[in-house]
């Protein structure tokens, strides 16, 4: 059934000017596809599904508490991503808001502090650990960068020295966490509870960056996802459910995108639409309701 659906996601992907890479699982009916789905990228904030699932993975382990109070300092503060970088250091929340800020408004204040509570390798293993083979997490937060001056100069990221992951690592992660929501077995294998695998969907749901994969959908259609930006590479990976069941996972990762598009469009803005659109083409052909089709662009 993925084959013509895959199909035309491509020949969309193939009318860009820009690179996209993608992954799809269908979790009614167990099927997946891909473009490029095992190509290395910049992972930019997707990375922070990881990080979550492994806060969790600790939380469910007893060495960490999602009560226990975390304050954020000035060191945490030297990034460019979220709210807190704008507070005055020193502030306290508890570690279940400090994830929900990570996630929701991507927060670096909160990645840093998490990351240092949790360790990279702790990280990478729960990666190693699910089988994401592409995936280095190199960085705690991604260091400053001038996005505008990077886009227009169009410099390209050094995939050994940066965060990456590949669309096919990320959703399968995100596969796991569906799976663990349902089933104690499945969440065990993650090294979590069914609650703490809920608790991950939920807040993944609360997401604040809809210009992405909930573009197009259908409003007040729940997408548990996580967006990722760089200079040149716009990102979003998450499940789409319908009617509180998990319809599938997508995860879209674009490259090399121009900081103008060929109409003046800004590039930021066609890459939102165009992973919108991917994202509604396959709630066209996998949902299981009445109704009616995008017909737009």
């Amino acid at each position: 059934m993925l084959d013509a659906l895959a199909a035309r996601l491509n020949a969309r992907c193939d009318a860009q000017p820009f690179d996209t890479g993608w992954y799809l699982k269908d979790l009614v009916r167990g099927e997946s596809a891909n473009r490029a789905g095992d190509v290395v990228v910049p992972s930019a904030s997707t990375r922070k599904i990881a990080i979550l699932m492994t806060a969790l993975r600790a939380v469910h382990a007893g060495r960490l508490c999602l009560e226990q109070p975390v304050t954020l300092e000035a060191r945490h503060q030297a990034n460019t991503s979220g709210c807190f970088r704008y507070f005055l250091p020193g502030f306290t929340l508890p570690l279940r808001d400090v994830l929900v800020m990570m996630i929701i408004v991507s927060d670096n204040t909160c990645t840093s502090a998490v990351v240092e509570l949790v360790g990279l390798d702790a990280v990478n293993e729960l990666c190693r650990s699910v089988g994401m083979r592409g995936t280095a997490h190199r960085q705690p937060v991604p260091p400053r960068y001038d996005a505008a001056a990077d886009a227009r100069q169009e410099v390209e990221p050094d995939l050994d020295r940066v965060n990456v992951t590949t669309p096919s690592d990320v959703g399968a992660l995100l596969e796991r966490i569906a799976l663990g929501a349902a089933d104690g077995a499945a969440a065990a294998r993650l090294g979590c509870s069914q609650a703490l695998c809920r608790l991950a969907l939920d807040i993944l749901s609360w997401q604040q960056f809809q210009q992405r994969l909930p573009l197009l959908l259908p409003v007040g259609t729940t997408v548990a996802h996580k967006t990722g930006t760089s200079s040149r590479n716009f990102n979003d990976a998450g499940i789409v459910f319908e009617a509180g069941r998990p319809l599938f996972v997508l995860t879209v990762y674009t490259g090399r995108v121009p900081w103008l598009m060929p109409d003046g469009t800004p590039g930021k803005a066609a890459a939102g639409h165009h992973i919108g659109w991917l994202c509604r083409t396959c709630w066209d052909a996998l949902k299981n309701d009445e109704s009616p089709n995008y017909a737009g662009p």
